[in-house]
């Protein structure tokens, strides 16, 4: 692992690192930020996953999190959206490719070789932090933006006992029904479609659920609101009786000026589960 920059940040440390990974046959840059505390001992975390286009580095200068991390002692993790790299397979489009790894393991050409951010995320880059860094790897939580709260609401689902709380902001709630999200199964699992379901939230919290609270944010001018499909997500929430909270918020669209004016709510809710107990 190689450290790209560490700028102190409210009391803590702003980092960003570069490390070969073994699940993407590539190198993977993250960004991690750790609080005062961090100094003298391990600190929870919460994972973000970002969207669409985005690197490491969007919801680590626009989200507003770090300070609210610092108040609450937690560490806070924003890992890339993809693999990246000149021998890394690409698309054109904006919403396949690279910037656009929908938190899933490739099973199809050209993708397959390196497009395993399911791996990645689940199990990798938690190793790598908690070899290298002071996380306490009991006490996680995980949130995300649009296909990151899309990422962030099925891993929590899947990975019972990882996460203690899951929340996410516009998030693409149901993609096996929507263009953000065929599109990209299609290319990376195949025209199987039943091999689709377990990266659909609104499909897994049917099945599943998740044993802990649960926080979605979704502007209702959001411009890709059709997309989302949050209605789907809430009818899978009341018929499978979750605990969730689920709010429209009304006149925000889908931008980091709405992540950043809720991100204050997001992290108290993950620091009171994370704390619990």
């Amino acid at each position: 692992m190689e450290t790209v920059s560490e700028n102190a940040c409210f009391g803590g440390v702003q980092g960003v690192y570069t490390h070969k990974s073994e699940a993407c046959s590539c190198d993977m840059t993250f960004g991690l930020f750790l609080p005062a505390e961090a100094k003298d001992g391990p600190v929870p975390v919460l994972w973000y996953l970002s969207g669409l286009t985005c690197t490491h580095e969007n919801a680590m200068t626009k989200a507003g999190a770090q300070g609210w991390a610092a108040e609450q002692g937690i560490a806070l993790c924003f890992p890339d959206t993809s693999p990246r790299g000149e021998g890394v397979a690409n698309d054109e489009a904006f919403d396949l490719g690279q910037g656009a790894g929908f938190y899933v393991n490739a099973t199809q050409d050209p993708w397959k070789p390196n497009f395993r951010m399911w791996d990645y995320i689940a199990d990798e880059l938690p190793r790598v932090l908690t070899a290298n860094f002071a996380i306490d790897e009991t006490r996680q939580a995980i949130t995300g933006h649009s296909m990151g709260g899309h990422g962030a609401l099925t891993l929590a689902m899947s990975l019972p006992g990882r996460f203690t709380s899951v929340s996410a902001f516009s998030p693409i709630s149901n993609p096996t029904q929507s263009d953000w999200g065929r599109k990209q199964f299609a290319a990376y699992l195949g025209d199987n479609e039943s091999q689709w379901a377990a990266h659909d939230a609104s499909i897994l919290m049917r099945e599943r659920g998740f044993d802990g609270p649960v926080l979605v944010d979704t502007g209702t001018q959001d411009q890709f609101i059709d997309l989302l499909r949050p209605e789907a997500f809430a009818a899978a929430c009341a018929e499978k009786r979750q605990q969730a909270t689920l709010r429209m918020q009304p006149g925000y669209d889908h931008s980091y000026f709405f992540v950043s004016s809720f991100m204050e709510d997001h992290i108290s809710f993950h620091a009171e589960a994370l704390y619990a107990g």
